[in-house]
């Protein structure tokens, strides 16, 4: 079965072939063409996106501080129709571990989040291969109570190390830190009251970090879950991860942190909003800095689905090649989460394959193929 009665600008992961794909069942069957050193005005027509790191399943469960959705099923459909949308066929939905002083509130979201995904994936009712990426907060208490309860699910397929205690890596400037928990938390501390706050969590960071890092890199390796870091700051950051077997750079704060990780053979992963907004809006390094550098491996939604789309095609503008740019969204991004059948467009792999039209410059899903068959 051919998938169009023209033929597209097909993005292979090293070239570009003006033609046409057969399938073959779930599988891609064969691509037929010419090879282009430019696309022509045809549609594109890419492998489905693969997304190592969203936020977006959270905003479901609690789309507004304070505020919990009663229906998991709804929450949990919402956001697979929403990733799917963006042009998202493999997403590995990431969670952030720890109960951040919600008293129980975020743990049981995080129960029912997990608990939900799991069973609407086992009762076929999700569109999106969907997979969980556990972000662990090293500093909190609850961390490894919640890891516990949820290490053996099936579908954990990463793990990353965070250490969000202020002062260092990504707040590394408390007063930064201090402006965001009050615009994001409504959280407005006295300086008394913030130096106690900062006392309390320089003492979380020294007794739970140490044991708590050591638990997952233990856990993950016994069961062979790929490991990531998170806001590599300082070589020595890198060089800590290094040390526990790391092979995923996760959002390297600085130019200095991101070129370690490339000496250390490390995928250094950015957020495709990066790319989207012209820069961070925490003011850490670029992601197209990054990019232009050769620093840039993986780009992730984060927590605008449908940025992973849109990014690389501002890259391809930027001048970097448009097979380059998917590349960025789908084969490295396969490679490195260990997918070997999705993430290109060749014989005997998944037909998951999107179409795209470039409308004003800007991406506009036509069609949506996941195993071959058509969902949009």
């Amino acid at each position: 079965m051919s998938i169009a009665s023209e033929p597209l600008n097909i993005i292979l992961d090293d070239r570009i072939v003006f033609g046409s794909v057969t399938l073959d069942d779930d599988r891609i069957h064969a691509v037929e063409g010419e090879e282009r050193s430019v696309p022509g005005e045809a549609d594109f027509l890419i492998p489905g996106l693969i997304d190592i790191h969203t936020d977006n399943i959270e905003h479901h469960f609690q789309p507004r501080p304070g505020v919990n959705w009663p229906s998991t099923l709804g929450a949990v459909l919402a956001h697979d129709w929403q990733v799917l949308g963006a042009g998202i066929t493999t997403v590995l939905d990431s969670l952030s571990l720890g109960d951040y002083d919600s008293r129980g509130a975020r743990t049981a979201m995080l129960d029912a989040a997990i608990g939900g995904l799991t069973e609407a994936r086992a009762a076929g009712l999700l569109r999106v291969d969907h997979y969980f990426h556990f972000r662990c907060e090293l500093s909190d208490p609850a961390l490894l109570d919640i890891v516990g309860r949820h290490i053996d699910n099936p579908g954990l397929r990463l793990m990353s190390m965070m250490d969000h205690t202020p002062g260092q890596r990504q707040w590394h400037d408390v007063g930064l830190y201090r402006e965001f928990r009050r615009k994001k938390n409504a959280r407005v501390w006295s300086d008394d009251e913030f130096a106690a706050y900062m006392a309390e969590r320089r003492a979380h960071q020294a007794h739970y970090v140490p044991a708590s890092r050591d638990a997952i890199a233990t856990a993950a390796s016994e069961r062979g879950i790929r490991l990531a870091s998170h806001d590599d700051t300082s070589i020595a950051d890198v060089d800590e991860a290094r040390g526990l077997g790391i092979a995923i750079s996760e959002f390297p704060t600085t130019l200095a942190a991101a070129m370690a990780a490339r000496q250390s053979g490390m995928a250094i992963v950015m957020g495709a909003p990066n790319i989207v907004l012209g820069g961070s809006h925490s003011g850490n390094v670029g992601a197209a800095e990054l990019a232009d550098a050769g620093l840039l491996d993986i780009l992730t939604s984060d927590y605008v689905p449908t940025s992973l789309l849109q990014a690389p095609f501002i890259l391809a503008r930027r001048g970097m090649p448009i097979h380059e740019a998917i590349s960025l969204v789908t084969a490295k991004v396969a490679d490195a989460a260990g997918f070997a059948d999705r993430g290109r467009i060749a014989p005997g792999l998944r037909a998951d394959l999107v179409r795209v039209a470039l409308v004003g410059g800007v991406p506009v899903i036509r069609a949506i193929w996941i195993e071959g068959r058509r969902v949009v």
